[in-house]
């Protein structure tokens, strides 16, 4: 429901019953531990998530054998909070070790293989190298196509996926195509909100791309509600679309919509990543851009 505090209230009181209780090792302190940092994640405070993660990884490292799949979803939950930090390579690292465990220990086809090809794909977005993410998040389709049904919001959240890797590469006419797949399934079943958010800024940026500005705008707007409602006032995926639409103004001559826009984006940026953030870096990039038309 994106009631992070009473998330957090709740989420906060079992580990001082567990600690009481159990073993310093015992798995279900780590489950808690690991439960505090997705919130985080969630609100979009990294350095917490990443805090909570590692406690839940030290338990799981102590009392689980080596190839358990709980240890490779704490390395996945680190994986995530590092590449959201824009440490692309420390990603990876844990990232590789989730995916080593998870292929050795589930079957082939198994649904949870899909998450850290869902994974590599994201951060090989991020690392703008365009072929490696779309192989990866083809490998993920074609996994969860077998294991999921036809209408699950999992699949949605792959076409869009997909769908932006072919905007970055310039094909418009399949990335339209996989963002429709996906709107087809979210707009139609019940899915996160957040996740239908993020196809829709991500159609608006195909349009922004494509110079329609007028429905580019108008799924940017969707996709801000959405996060707006949904997220807190100072979380990075707020930053991203106030970028989007700073560099539609910009693009349209409303230099001055576009300079409120990519102020709120800097100050989110500066408040909650790191200084080298990829992100926080093209922000500032673009104000400077805007400020020079100005």
């Amino acid at each position: 429901m994106g009631d992070y505090s009473k998330t957090l209230e709740f989420y906060e009181k079992s580990p001082k019953i567990y600690e009481k209780a159990l073993p310093s090792n015992h798995p279900e302190l780590a489950v808690s531990c690991s439960n505090i940092g997705q919130v985080y994640n969630n609100m979009g405070n990294y350095s917490k998530a990443l805090e909570f993660y590692e406690k839940a990884l030290k338990i799981f490292e102590k009392a689980l054998p080596p190839n358990h799949p709980d240890l490779a979803l704490s390395y996945n939950n680190i994986g995530g909070v590092y590449s959201s930090m824009g440490d692309y390579s420390k990603a990876l690292e844990y990232l590789k070790k989730a995916h080593q465990i998870f292929e050795n220990a589930l079957p082939p086809n198994h649904p949870l293989l899909a998450f850290p090809y869902s994974w590599f794909g994201n951060i090989y977005h991020s690392m703008k190298d365009y072929p490696k993410a779309l192989d990866n998040f083809e490998k993920c389709l074609s996994i969860r196509q077998k294991a999921l049904p036809e209408k699950h919001p999992y699949l949605a959240v792959t076409y869009s996926d997909i769908g932006d890797v072919h905007r970055l590469m310039g094909n418009y006419e399949r990335t339209l195509a996989f963002h429709r797949k996906a709107l087809n399934i979210q707009e139609n079943i019940q899915c996160s909100p957040l996740q239908v958010a993020t196809t829709y800024i991500n159609l608006g940026e195909t349009y922004r791309e494509m110079k329609d500005y007028s429905k580019a705008l108008t799924y940017f707007e969707k996709g801000l509600e959405i996060r707006e409602n949904k997220l807190p006032k100072n979380h990075p995926d707020l930053a991203v679309v106030y970028h989007n639409m700073a560099k539609l103004y910009l693009a349209t001559q409303k230099y001055s919509m576009a300079m409120k826009n990519i102020q709120q984006a800097v100050e989110i940026a500066q408040e909650k990543l790191p200084s080298t953030h990829p992100h926080l870096l093209e922000y500032k990039e673009t104000f400077e851009k805007i400020r020079k038309k100005m």
